[in-house]
């Protein structure tokens, strides 16, 4: 990310020392109906560099879709991790076995 120039910092030091009142809204109308929005989809979680051993066969799996396969490892952990989140409360440890 390129380092903001001063004009930059003292244009941003001035928006954010104005009040709600102070900020025309005229030409923005109040957006009353939000059945469109789509939630979280500007949310980006922190991520945390990793390193993970997987059997090739499933790393040749993710890639057969293209590229972004950490990506896909991602989505398919969290869908996981939701899942077992609906099943109830109680948390346990990944390397618990069920019975």
């Amino acid at each position: 990310m390129k380092k903001l120039t001063e004009d930059q910092k003292r244009q941003i030091a001035a928006i954010a020392a104005k009040t709600d009142a102070d900020i025309d809204l005229s030409e923005m109308p109040e957006v009353l109906d939000w059945s469109g929005a789509e939630i979280g989809k500007f949310h980006r979680p922190a991520k945390k560099p990793v390193t993970i051993r997987l059997d090739t066969d499933i790393v040749a799996w993710l890639k057969s879709y293209g590229s972004g396969y950490q990506t896909k490892v991602n989505l398919l952990l969290r869908h996981a991790m939701q899942a077992s989140r609906g099943r109830g409360s109680r948390r346990s440890s990944p390397n618990r076995v069920h019975n």
